[in-house]
């Protein structure tokens, strides 16, 4: 089974590009778990509710396997949620690194900023703001040593690029 995590700032098309490549590839995927929590929230949310979210994510990383047709695309990865406990309160639980650091996966499609940023209730990362989340991903996939393609294009250009990025790096 090979585990394809989608990543990369808000609003970069990671669920639209997850459903697409399911699609494709006739599987599932493993669908995003903070944007629901987010929305469900009366007031802001909280360390804790990331923490929450974050355990969350982990119980599903396993949950589909049974339901996958040999590739499973995750849309998010710890990863994101690290750096998001890092820029929002300055430090990360220990366990989230060594989680990225054991349950690694296979590869990363890491979607670029080129789709304009739409603003919504779970949203809250425009602007700048964007690149330099796109930057911190990249570097935590370099230092971790993962395998990435950065993702481009917009509508089937992008879809396109990732499937052709997948079947040259998933042989």
């Amino acid at each position: 089974m090979k585990k394809i995590a989608i990543i990369g700032p808000e609003c970069t098309g990671k669920t639209t590009l997850a459903m697409q490549l399911a699609a494709h590839y006739n599987t599932i995927f493993v669908p995003e778990y903070a944007r629901e929590h987010v929305m469900r929230l009366q007031g802001n949310y909280t360390f804790d509710d990331v923490v929450f979210i974050a355990k969350r994510q982990v119980e599903e990383y396993n949950v589909y396997d049974e339901d996958a047709n040999n590739i499973l695309f995750f849309d998010t990865d710890m990863i994101i949620t690290k750096v998001w406990f890092e820029v929002v309160y300055n430090e990360s639980p220990p366990w989230v690194n060594e989680f990225i650091r054991v349950n690694h996966f296979d590869y990363h499609l890491l979607c670029n900023t080129e789709i304009p940023w739409e603003p919504d209730l779970a949203r809250e990362n425009g602007g700048a703001m964007r690149e330099t989340l796109f930057n911190r991903y990249e570097k935590e996939l370099i230092t971790q040593g993962f395998s990435y393609g950065v993702i481009t294009g917009k509508g089937e250009n992008r879809l396109k690029n990732a499937i052709i990025m997948l079947n040259k790096n998933l042989k």
